[in-house]
């Protein structure tokens, strides 16, 4: 299954590698998969959110999102969303519930893959990682290019929902695996 990849690039330098200290950073998404996806936003600590807080991506598609030092931050990737007859915006994986393709200050409704992302200011150290604690949904990689230092990509590369454990499995209508639960989630 392919990845979506998130990319996290100094927006003053158009370095793509996080250094010490950014005064902002470029986020780039990319859509490796051969379907559409909506990525959700989410900033932490109240602070002011993204430009967009969700949008449609389509396949083999790319879009940036600046972000102001200091700032934190998760993002995840929505699948099988429509808009029904009310105009009520949803999807059958990680939905934000907002009604909308913007989340609006809404994180996901696990499961959802997430990628997280610190960026911090003046000298600090900025970080990203991958994090299943809310299940997952589809695989997922955050990386670094350009610039210096030795980043590492941080992904979850396998399709877990093909291995997911049935008291764990979230499906489809037509019995598909859609997302894997957490057990903290399944079994809470």
């Amino acid at each position: 299954m392919p990845i979506p990849d998130l990319v996290h690039q100094d927006s003053q330098t158009n370095e793509t590698k996080p250094r010490r200290g950014a005064q902002s950073a470029r986020i780039t998404f990319t859509n490796n998969c051969p379907y559409t996806i909506w990525p959700g936003t989410l900033t932490a600590n109240q602070k002011p959110q993204l430009a967009t807080t969700g949008f449609e991506l389509a396949s083999k598609v790319s879009t940036s999102l600046d972000a102001q030092a200091p700032w934190k931050g998760r993002f995840w990737a929505r699948t099988g969303c429509s808009t029904d007859a009310s105009g009520r915006f949803s999807c059958a994986t990680a939905d934000c519930a907002s009604g909308q393709v913007t989340c609006n200050g809404n994180g996901a409704i696990p499961p959802a893959s997430l990628v997280e992302i610190n960026i911090v200011e003046n000298g600090g150290q900025d970080f990203y990682d991958v994090s299943l604690v809310d299940g997952f949904n589809l695989p997922v990689s955050v990386s670094t290019e350009g610039g210096s230092g030795e980043c590492k990509t941080s992904s979850c590369p396998a399709n877990v929902n093909a291995v997911c454990q049935a008291e764990l499995q979230l499906k489809a209508a037509d019995g598909s695996v859609i997302a894997c639960k957490s057990a903290c989630i399944a079994f809470n």
